[in-house]
């Protein structure tokens, strides 16, 4: 059976985020697995207000704006070569989602 795996990395740091989207191609492209991306779309850019006192809602520091960054690429390839491309220690900044899916031979 041959699995299809998606990570989705999300990081406030661009290029810590593009340094481990391509470790990850190049070491999938040197076990020979098929990778699909990175795929980016534009950064969510979100803002926060900041308040001087919790008791005076009034007076506020000027808002803070940050933005969050996304890459996502697809693996296609054996569950074992799939887990050994994927073993590796990721910064603590990068939040990941693994979406695993099975695909099978058409009858």
């Amino acid at each position: 059976m041959t699995f299809v795996t998606r990570l989705t990395l999300r990081s406030g740091d661009r290029n810590s985020l593009d340094k481990i989207v391509g470790d990850i191609k190049r070491s999938a492209e040197k076990k020979g697995v098929r990778v699909r991306g990175p795929h980016t779309p534009p950064p969510q850019t979100y803002r926060a207000p900041q308040y001087k006192r919790l008791d005076d809602m009034e007076r506020k520091f000027p808002v803070w704006e940050y933005n969050v960054y996304e890459r996502w690429i697809e693996i296609s390839g054996h569950d074992a070569s799939v887990r050994r491309v994927t073993d590796i220690e990721f910064p603590k900044g990068i939040h990941v989602e693994v979406e695993v899916s099975q695909v099978g031979l058409k009858k």
